[in-house]
């Protein structure tokens, strides 16, 4: 899966941005393999005691009481027929479930949510073969824990297989969830209906009863009824069509490879497609509603690419004869790996070369690199279960960057990545991080999983790890890892033995070791460097934001913190890569000659924030206003990031970080320019939420004063590298947020021009969302952006309109913006979250969006379950910017009103700490800037 960030996907991202052994019973059942996962006691019954059990829907005792489902009876095959209507908006299904049973037992718990059941019935295997009826079963429900049980008539005999049927039926899902019910407008402005399924990571069970977890992998024979008008598409080719009475067809489709429930996928609609077929000769098909067709092109050309790269690179076939994408027009994340049907939001997929960027370019293919990397992570080889969910996402996310460097090399990720990891550092260097394998029980745990420490951290360390053994060695583990357990699942362990087990011993047998304090402990360290000569000292601790070493709780969040850091680091006197293996709390180093500087974490590879007592710092800084050049381009990012976050972890006074920004006027890396902008950009839009106008009004003429040459230098077009398209979009964007009159009169007179030609004058893409924010400062302007919102064809323009409007100073437009969005017609719901976060972070708009979301709280929970992504953006997008004592106050108590019914979720704290760092921040560093800017303007 693939979190959106929709509108927000810039260079600095918000804080949420946003795949054993076994036994055979080959004596009784040769070829069925159970794995030795599912250990069950002696025998299933129920229990003599009567309290022990919940109690079912009907009054009568349920026989089961674990959120987890018991490992006694085991799917192997489902038949699954449905039918949607799309006029009624409901779904009739039936299925047929081949289980195996490992122990005697009176009941089979399986999941379903929603459902409607009208019939059970059991066949045994014989029953099955003499053409026999099945026995009607008892079904109770416990919603609570989204369980039926089916009642049997007599004990299920071990080692035996049956066949459960079941009728069912539902209403299509109006949110994001199971099998829903999705919409989109025709260029001639009819709005027409599809139904899509979306299950990961417990929804499968909202459209047919089944095993919804990870472990009980099963083939799934799918058939679909629907009208002639419509197409069905599922995971795997169609077979065969039947024509039935009354013009209705049925699609047949192939048998599934064995894979677990949340991969199942099934969609009817009008969609039209575009194909190809790779090397190996799997055919790719691009879907998307009829008029968005011609958006479908790139998707394709990368698809193939991608798909292609990844049989090579993992030395392991595609295993399906043909692939889907999908843009979906209402998609709650930003993609979903379906095996053999990838789902995306259409911002994922589509490329319009008229309205959409080079970041959006760059978007659309890490997406798809992010979805095909799981058809390898998370669907061949599965996690066991969610608390290791980082072993498919923090994969995909690593493999993003493998896969864009190799395939695509001008679109240049390589330097993007870093921003991957600064994001999570963000949330890891807080005291409410989490480790990256972590128990999740229920259903909200489970969604709450999704987060920046599974993908980000986890890409973040595999990157570190690969470093540490060199690429070759790395791809060779990673290998054995997926050959060895395809069509199985796998704990955190499995991989560190395959990246151990290679044939070269020595470093690698320290691989579970050293990665264990990576992956069951949370935060990041920090790496203390003192030089006195030719001799280092290196002392290791817990960085913390927030938490300053004088305040008293400091030294007892530091304890029991131990990580087995990979360093590496240069020095002014060579280009040597040094490394060491840092494994206690403190160590010396020898260098071999004298210098008058060591930079550590070379190439910002490493996982860790490094500080440099003494005159460490000093040195660095001369350096690089004397020549920058002589430390590598990435080495001057994390020297930028590190000197910012180690103020706010109160270890420099921030007047130590912004000289280091002196240089950036000779600085010619984008990236390492962009990272220096988006800490003073950021300390501007903090005064100016707060209005201390005398400091934002100072920053604003520090930072047009003092990156004017380069803002002068940019062109109004979509010329150059990606990077330095990236750079232009955030130079001028900076410029006309900052009101610079020559960035408003050029966007100005560029959006009069588009309105004169009705919106037809093709605009430089790079400069869209700036040209259209300028434009939606007047009424006029802002009014024809609506329009031309709801007339669009384009998802990419849509997003870059409803920024431009989100950022009017008129609290009855932002408004309308919201209700718009509440209501799901001209604005759809699932963009919602990412527009009251545009709207919050701006003074007129933050307390507009913090009253909106604690008025409107039960109405939000009615569109977007608890743990979702949405929920959790809604709630950082709209407080984790506060910095004042009293909006401390008033999220708190918010948090406190939730909790006392029965509302929890992580990142309630996240965002509590998240608030009180901003106002430490500020305590600390507000008279240093103040003095600072007074000095320097």
């Amino acid at each position: 899966m693939f979190h959106s960030s929709a509108m927000v996907n810039s260079h600095r991202k918000p804080m949420f941005n946003i795949h054993r052994g076994f036994y055979c019973l080959t004596a009784i059942l040769p070829q069925i393999c159970i794995c030795s996962q599912f250990s069950v006691p002696s025998s299933y019954h129920f229990t003599e005691d009567p309290g022990a059990f919940p109690v079912a829907t009907n009054g009568e005792r349920f026989p089961w009481q674990e959120l987890r489902l018991p490992s006694v009876v085991i799917p192997l095959h489902y038949d699954l027929f449905v039918h949607p209507n799309l006029t009624s908006l409901d779904f009739v299904a039936s299925e047929k479930i081949e289980v195996l049973v490992s122990n005697a037992t009176q009941f089979i718990i399986l999941h379903s949510k929603d459902l409607e059941i009208t019939n059970a019935t059991l066949q045994s295997e014989e029953d099955s073969r003499y053409m026999k009826p099945g026995k009607e079963l008892k079904v109770l429900s416990y919603p609570a824990h989204e369980q039926i049980a089916l009642l049997v008539p007599e004990k299920l005999t071990p080692h035996l297989k049956y066949y459960v049927a079941m009728d069912f039926q539902a209403k299509l899902g109006d949110g994001f969830e199971g099998f829903y019910k999705s919409t989109y407008r025709t260029l001639g402005g009819e709005t027409r209906i599809l139904a899509v399924t979306d299950f990961e990571p417990t929804q499968a069970r909202m459209a047919f009863p089944c095993f919804d977890e990870p472990l009980f992998k099963a083939n799934f024979s799918i058939k679909i009824r629907r009208e002639s008008r419509h197409i069905a598409l599922s995971n795997m080719p169609k077979v065969k069509t039947i024509e039935l009475e009354g013009g209705l067809l049925e699609d047949h489709f192939e048998t599934t490879v064995k894979m677990s429930t949340y991969l199942v996928a099934y969609i009817v609609c009008d969609f039209h497609s575009l194909s190809g077929f790779t090397s190996s000769g799997v055919k790719v098909s691009i879907y998307a509603s009829p008029d968005k067709r011609n958006q479908t092109h790139y998707a394709l050309q990368a698809s193939l690419k991608l798909l292609d790269f990844y049989e090579k690179y993992f030395d392991i076939y595609y295993p399906l004869s043909k692939l889907d994408l999908i843009a979906i027009p209402d998609f709650a994340p930003g993609a979903m790996e379906n095996w053999g049907l990838i789902t995306y939001r259409e911002t994922s997929l589509l490329f319009d070369p008229k309205t959409s960027s080079a970041s959006d370019k760059l978007w659309v293919t890490r997406v798809i690199a992010h979805e095909l990397a799981h058809q390898w992570f998370g669907n061949l080889v599965t996690m066991e279960w969610w608390n290791d969910i980082w072993l498919k996402e923090g994969f995909a996310k690593y493999m993003e960057l493998i896969a864009v460097n190799a395939t695509y090399p001008e679109l240049q990720f390589d330097d993007y990545f870093l921003n991957v990891c600064f994001e999570v550092i963000t949330k890891d260097s807080l005291n409410s991080s989490r480790p990256i394998s972590k128990p999740a029980e229920t259903p909200t745990q489970i969604q709450e999983m999704f987060d920046e420490v599974s993908y980000n951290k986890g890409a973040c360390i595999l990157n570190m790890l690969k470093d540490f053994l060199g690429e070759e060695k790395f791809q060779k583990g990673i290998i054995q890892y997926l050959k060895k357990f395809s069509y199985r699942n796998a704990k955190n362990d499995d991989l560190w033995s395959s990246l151990s087990n290679l044939a070269f011993l020595g470093e690698n047998a320290e691989v579970k070791e050293m990665m264990t304090t990576w992956t069951l402990q949370k935060g990041i360290p920090l790496l203390v460097v003192k030089q006195d000569g030719c001799s280092l000292r290196l002392q290791q601790e817990r960085f913390l934001q927030g938490v300053f070493q004088e305040d008293p709780e400091w030294r007892a969040l530091q304890e029991r913190y131990l990580w087995h850091i990979p360093l590496t680091y240069s020095t002014s006197s060579s280009n040597v890569i040094h490394r060491h293996i840092l494994k206690s709390k403190t160590d010396t180093l020898d260098l071999p000659e004298k210098t008058s500087w060591v930079k550590f974490n070379v190439d910002s590879n490493g996982y860790y924030i490094v500080h440099y007592e003494g005159h460490g710092w000093d040195q660095l800084i001369t350096q690089l206003n004397q020549n920058h050049t002589l430390l590598r381009p990435k080495d001057r990012v994390g020297l930028i990031h590190d000197v910012f976050q180690l103020v706010g972890a109160g270890r420099l006074t921030l007047d130590k970080a912004l000289d280091m920004t002196y240089y950036l006027q000779h600085e010619t890396s984008s990236p390492a320019l962009l990272e220096g902008l988006s800490y003073l950009e950021s300390f501007y839009h903090m005064m100016d939420r707060r209005n201390i106008s005398d400091i934002s009004e100072n920053l604003k003429r520090y930072l047009l004063q003092y990156f004017k040459p380069v803002i002068d230098r940019q062109s109004w077009s979509d010329k150059g590298s990606v990077w330095d398209r990236m750079l232009r979009s955030a130079l001028l964007k900076l410029a006309c947020d900052l009101n610079h009159a020559p960035c408003i009169q050029k966007a100005a007179e560029l959006f009069s021009q588009w309105m004169e030609s009705s919106g037809k004058l093709n605009i430089p893409t790079d400069v869209l969302k700036i040209v259209y924010s300028v434009g939606a400062q007047t009424t006029a302007g802002w009014n024809y952006l609506l329009e031309q919102y709801e007339l669009s064809m384009s998802s990419a323009e849509q997003n870059k309109i409803l920024y431009a409007l989100s950022t009017s100073k008129h609290q009855e437009k932002l408004l309308k913006l919201i209700e718009l969005g509440m209501e799901g017609k001209v604005i759809k719901t699932q963009n919602l979250a990412a527009l009251l976060h545009a709207i919050a972070r701006r003074p007129k708009g933050q307390q507009l969006a913090w009253d909106f979301v604690r008025e409107n709280w039960t109405h939000l929970l009615k569109k977007f379950d608890l743990g979702s992504y949405d929920i959790r953006m809604i709630i950082s997008g709209t407080t984790a910017h506060f910095s004042s004592k009293d909006k401390l106050q008033e999220v708190k108590l918010f948090f406190e009103s939730l909790e006392a019914q029965g509302s929890h979720l992580d990142i309630f704290q996240t965002v509590l700490e998240t608030i009180t760092k901003n106002i430490k921040w500020l305590e600390k560093n507000l008279p240093t800037l103040r003095t600072w800017l007074m000095v320097n303007t």
